[in-house]
This record gives structure tokens, C-alpha cells and sequence, in this order.
């Protein structure tokens, strides 16, 4: 108990004098605190920072978002992917706007039943917000305690997660919890770091039995390895006139509601005679022949569990796609600036040496 005492201690004496300016940091309004949370998981700091900005200035109330449309919200959102977060953060805002007349929930228990909130999500909100004595478990939080106590135990565990989750209840501070649940994340994001953590200058050197056993590298321990697959689109980019047809991912799949161009998905990438011969190809046109321009480079984008190498065919082509036609539709080029799309379209778009028209 006295080691845990001494944790306390010298984590909140680190704290008071090692300052992370952080636009969110300090806020007491629930509803920044929560917009600040939902963009920041699985997000780096640096990268969420000007997304929350931005969700702020266009969106200062909760009845704001949610009287957003859709298509408005994930163009917001367009680059800082798991699109699914921002879809649950319209869905919860206007649940808290509509249903519960603007209120944010002021309960541990309330916070959590909104969608898209997990446990660590509820705690940093119900610490921050209310000070609430509920200790957040996020990757910082599991790397400095595995590090400092010596934990073995993975992390991805149903034990390692009840070693865990027991530890850091035990260990906050319960009369200034939102400080304390600050300190310990700013501890792991700045000092205790993934890689080339500040050893030599840690207020916890002659504590750390990672520092002292040199297991820094092993820890924190998953058990499991994530299974990642390679998935080959080739995307048809069909310009009809002035205008190009696009889709609408409504498909459970990854980028959902955001939109891209039609798609021919394959096994491995296809040379022209592979594509057209494709069973999909086929399916999409009815009597006609698109006129062929143009092949692309070859994009990668890296998601958590899945790399996608994209081609992109020009064809000129009037007439109407015959698959699918309630995701399909036409639109003005000048209009594309308007959709959300993934990230490996806007770099197709973005790059110089395209012509799209």
C-alpha cells in the first residue's frame, strides 16, 4: 500500500510541474470533454487536435451537431478514419439534443449507455467533467503501470484487463480524480513513451521494476497478434460529360456511408483484359463498352487490420450503370469537394499528375 501511496504522489509532483497544453485540457463543459474523447480514440493527439477544433467551431453546441446533416459530419470527419466513431457521434448527439432535451448525462452508468462509449471513454468523461472518482485504462495507463509494477500479464487478457482495471482503481487519487486520470495519460503519452521512454530523468527510476529487470521493450505483453489481409480495389472512375458517377459505401464494410467510386474488388490487381472480363464488370454494364483512358499509379493505404491497394481506371462512358443503382449516382465534378470520402480516393484526387477532366 505504501508503494502505491508513493505512485500517487510522485505521479501528481510530476504533473504540477510538466504542463501539456491541450485545447480540450481543463474543459468542464461535458460536452467538449466527450467530442474531445471520441476523436481521440485510436488517434494520435497531434492528428485529433485540429478535427476537434474544427467540430467545435462549426458545431459549439450538442444541438448543433445533431441538427447536422450526415453527409456534413463525416465530411468533417473525412481523414481520421474509423468512420464508425463519427456515425455514433451524430447518432449520440442527437439522442442527448432530442431525447434528452440537451442534457449531457451526469452519471457514470447514463454516460455509458451512450453509443460509442466503452469504459475508459465513460471514466476520462465522468472524471473530467464531474470529477467523479473513476480511474481511465487506455494504452498510456496499461504501459506505465505494466512498466512500473513489473506486469506480466497481457493486457488483451480477461485477466490482465481485471489486473489492470483493479490496479488503477486502487491507485487514483478519488478527491481529484480528473487530475490525476490527466497526469497518469500525459505521464505515458510524454514520458513513459512506447519507444525511447525518458529513463534517466523518470521520478520513478528507483521504483520501475522494468527499468531495473530491463524488460521496458517487453512491456506491456498482448497475447494475441491481430490477423491483417490485403485487399485489391480497382476503382472505376466514369465520366459522363461533365459529370462522373459515385457510390455510396451503405455496405457493412469498412468506410461506411462515406462515398467512393464505383468498385471492382479482386484477388490480386487486374491488367485491362483480367478487368474486363471480371464477372463484376460485367454485372455493372449492360450493352456498352466504356472507352478506356487512362490507368493510374497504384495507392496503398494502411488500415489497423487490413492494407488496401487501389488502381484507378479511366473510362469515358455514357449510358447507366445497371448494378447496384441505389448506391450509384451521378454528380458534377466540381461537386466532389462536398463528399466524404476515404483517404485513399482524396490522395487520388490530390495528386498532380491526375487529370480528371
Amino acid at each position: 500500500m505504501k508503494r502505491k501511496l508513493e505512485f500517487k504522489s510522485i505521479l501528481l509532483d510530476w504533473f504540477a510541474t510538466n504542463d501539456r497544453p491541450l485545447p480540450w485540457k481543463g474543459e468542464k463543459n461535458p460536452y467538449y470533454i466527450w467530442l474531445s474523447e471520441i476523436i481521440l480514440q485510436q488517434t494520435r493527439v497531434e492528428q485529433g487536435m485540429p478535427y476537434f477544433i474544427r467540430f467545435k467551431t462549426n458545431y459549439p453546441t450538442v444541438k448543433d451537431l445533431a441538427d447536422a446533416s450526415e453527409d456534413e459530419v463525416m465530411k468533417l470527419w473525412e481523414g481520421l478514419g474509423y468512420y464508425s466513431r463519427a456515425r455514433n457521434l451524430h447518432t449520440t448527439a442527437k439522442y442527448i439534443a432530442y431525447d434528452l432535451n440537451g442534457v449531457f448525462p451526469k452519471t457514470h452508468q447514463e454516460i455509458l449507455k451512450l453509443k460509442g462509449v466503452g469504459e475508459y471513454t465513460a471514466a476520462a468523461i465522468a472524471s473530467f467533467a464531474y470529477n467523479l472518482p473513476y480511474a481511465v485504462v487506455d494504452g498510456n495507463v496499461y504501459r506505465v503501470l505494466s512498466r512500473i509494477f513489473g506486469i506480466e500479464t497481457p493486457i488483451d487478457s480477461t485477466a490482465g484487463k481485471k489486473e489492470f482495471r483493479q490496479l488503477a482503481d486502487e491507485l487514483l487519487d478519488k478527491d481529484q480524480a480528473g487530475i490525476y486520470n490527466q497526469a497518469i495519460m500525459d505521464f505515458g503519452a510524454t514520458h513513459c513513451t512506447p519507444k525511447l521512454p525518458k529513463c534517466e530523468s523518470c521520478p520513478f527510476q528507483t521504483h520501475c521494476k522494468a527499468y531495473h529487470e530491463n524488460t521496458i521493450s517487453l512491456l506491456p505483453i498482448k497475447a494475441k497478434k491481430l490477423k491483417k489481409r490485403t485487399r485489391y480495389f480497382n476503382y472505376l472512375i466514369l465520366e459522363n460529360g461533365n459529370s462522373i458517377w459515385l457510390h455510396k459505401r451503405i455496405e457493412k464494410d469498412i468506410w461506411q456511408n462515406l462515398y467512393d467510386f464505383p468498385l471492382i474488388e479482386s484477388t490480386a490487381l487486374l491488367d485491362e483484359e483480367k478487368l474486363l472480363e471480371h464477372n463484376e464488370w460485367k454485372s455493372i454494364f449492360e450493352d456498352v463498352s466504356p472507352t478506356f483512358v487512362r490507368k493510374s499509379k497504384v495507392f496503398q493505404q494502411q488500415l489497423s487490420h487490413q492494407k488496401i491497394i487501389a488502381v484507378f481506371w479511366k473510362f469515358q462512358f455514357e449510358g447507366t450503370i445497371t448494378h447496384k443503382k441505389d448506391s450509384y449516382f451521378l454528380t458534377n465534378h466540381e461537386n466532389l469537394a462536398k463528399f466524404a470520402f476515404p483517404k485513399i480516393i482524396d490522395w487520388y484526387l490530390q495528386d498532380n499528375s491526375l487529370i480528371l477532366f
